[in-house]
C-alpha cells in the first residue's frame, strides 16, 4: 500500500472519530503503551530444550499438527522470535518456560536448574531492550505422569516440584532485576483427575501448602510479579482440576497476587470479560493468557474476535491498562508458526485499539441516563467506522508491513529459512 493513501484514509479517519469526540492521534499514543508478552512456546510445539529432540509428553495439554521448521535449537528459536518482532507495531516481551534454559548438552533436573541456565536469554532480551516473563515447567516429566505435581500425595514429587517453582521464581526475579522490569513469573499446573475423585479437599489442601511453602520467599515487585492460573479441564483431567478458578481466585486474592485469566480454560460459553472486573475489585493485577478455544482448550491461534474484542473493551472501559499483564498462550501446530504469532499478536493489538476508540464518557452517560437505544445505536456505529484505516497508519508508523504485506514477508522466510531445516 502507498504512503500517501494510508495517510490520506488516516486523516478521513480521524474526522469521523473525532465527530464522536475520540482523538484518534491520543488513542496511538496509547496503544503504544501496551505490551504484549510472546509466548516461546509456539515456535517449537511446547518441546524446549532439556534434551534433543524434546517432545511435549503429557499434563493435560496437546499440540496438533505438524507444518515444517518448528525451532529445533536456541538459535532458531531467537531467529523466529526477531522475525516476527520484525512484523509486529508496538512493544513486545518474551514469555519463557522453564525447559527453554541453556543447559549445554546436560540433562539438568528441573529442581537443580540455575540463572546461569537462563543468562543467554537475559543478555538477549537485554540487547533488544525488552523484558522476560517466566513460567515453572510443571509437566513433560516422569514426576508429573500420574497428573499430580504440587497437589501430589507422594511427598516427594510434591517437594520436588515446590523446589522446582521456587527456583523458577528466583531465576525470574534476576531476570526482572537485570532487565529493568519486573518478570512475571506464571505458576500452571496441569493437577487433576480423568474420574470423580473422592478426596478433593485433601487434594487442595495440599496445593495450599506447596504455593504456602514456594511464597514464603518474598521478592521485591520491582523485580518479580507472582501469578496462579486456573483451568476449568483438560486432557486427563476432565473430571475436577485441582487448581480450579475458584480455588485460585481465593489464594490469590487473600495473599495479594494476581490472578491468570486465559480465555481458553473456562467453559465455552464463559467470557473472561466479565471477570476483569470483578477480579480487579480483589486483587492488583492481572495476568491475560489469550488464545481461542475450541470445543476444549485448543489453543487455537487468537483471533479479531467479540471475545477477545471484550476483554480490550472490559480493560479500556476501566481504565485499567496499567493493572494488566497481557500475554498469548496458543501452540498450533497446523500452520505456519511465525505466520500464528503474527496473526495472533496483531489481533490482540488491534482488538485493543478498537477499544480505545469508543467514546467510552459519552457510552457511560447514556447508560447512566437511562439512554439504552442510544447506547446501543453507538456501539453499532462504531462498527462501521474505518479503524482498519487507523490500524494501517500505526503500522506504517512503527515501520512495520501494512495490509496483506506481512504474508508475502513470511512466505519468503518460510522458503529461505524454515523448510531448509
Amino acid at each position: 500500500m502507498k504512503k500517501a493513501a494510508i495517510e490520506k484514509a488516516y486523516q478521513l479517519a480521524k474526522e469521523q472519530y473525532a465527530e464522536l469526540e475520540v482523538d484518534v492521534d491520543k488513542v496511538l499514543s496509547e496503544l503504544d503503551k501496551i505490551n504484549i508478552s510472546l509466548h516461546c512456546w509456539q515456535t517449537d510445539d511446547v518441546g524446549g530444550f532439556e534434551k534433543p529432540g524434546a517432545e511435549l509428553g503429557g499434563g493435560g495439554i496437546q499440540v496438533t499438527g505438524n507444518f515444517p521448521g518448528k525451532a529445533k535449537t536456541i538459535e532458531q528459536m531467537r531467529s523466529d522470535l526477531d522475525k516476527v518482532m520484525s512484523l509486529l507495531p508496538g512493544k513486545q516481551r518474551l514469555n519463557l518456560h522453564a525447559i527453554y534454559g541453556e543447559f549445554g548438552g546436560k540433562l539438568i533436573d528441573r529442581d537443580k536448574i540455575e540463572v546461569e541456565h537462563f543468562q543467554g536469554w537475559i543478555d538477549w532480551a537485554k540487547k533488544r531492550k525488552i523484558g522476560i516473563d517466566f513460567n515453572c515447567t510443571c509437566f513433560s516429566h516422569p514426576y508429573a505422569d500420574d497428573g499430580f505435581t504440587l497437589s501430589s500425595k507422594n511427598e516427594k514429587i510434591r517437594k520436588f516440584w515446590v523446589e522446582h517453582v521456587k527456583r523458577c521464581r528466583a531465576i525470574g526475579a534476576e531476570m526482572g532485576k537485570q532487565l529493568g522490569t519486573p518478570s512475571v513469573h506464571n505458576i500452571w499446573i496441569p493437577d487433576g483427575s480423568k474420574d470423580n475423585p473422592v478426596d478433593r479437599n485433601g487434594l487442595r489442601k495440599l496445593l495450599k501448602k506447596s504455593l504456602d511453602e514456594i511464597f514464603a520467599v518474598k521478592y521485591p515487585q520491582k523485580y518479580l510479579k507472582d501469578s496462579v492460573e486456573a483451568k476449568l479441564f483438560g486432557i486427563g483431567s476432565e473430571a475436577m482440576v485441582v487448581g480450579s478458578h475458584d480455588f485460585y481466585l481465593g489464594y490469590a486474592a487473600k495473599n495479594n497476587i494476581m490472578i491468570t485469566l486465559d480465555n481458553g480454560h473456562f467453559h465455552p460459553t464463559e467470557q473472561i470479560g466479565d471477570k476483569i472486573s470483578s477480579c480487579l475489585q480483589n486483587v492488583d493485577e492481572l495476568l491475560l493468557h489469550l488464545t481461542r478455544g475450541l470445543r476444549w482448550d485448543s489453543d487455537h491461534v487468537a483471533t479479531f474476535n467479540d471475545e477477545i474484542i471484550l476483554i480490550a473493551q472490559e480493560i479500556i472501559r476501566a481504565k485499567a491498562l496499567n493493572k494488566v499483564n497481557i500475554g498469548l498462550d496458543y501452540f498450533d501446530a497446523s500452520l505456519n508458526r511465525i505466520g500464528a504469532y503474527v496473526i495472533g499478536a496483531r489481533a490482540v493489538q488491534m482488538a485493543f485499539m478498537f477499544a480505545l476508540l469508543e467514546p467510552v464518557k459519552t457510552l457511560v452517560k447514556f447508560e447512566e441516563q437511562g439512554k439504552n437505544f442510544e447506547r446501543l445505536a453507538f456501539l453499532e456505529l462504531l462498527k462501521t467506522k474505518p479503524f482498519g484505516a487507523v490500524w494501517d497508519y500505526y503500522c506504517l508508523q512503527n515501520n512495520v508491513p501494512v495490509g496483506q504485506e506481512y504474508i508475502e514477508d513470511i512466505q519468503k522466510y518460510e522458503k529461505e529459512v524454515l523448510l531448509k531445516r
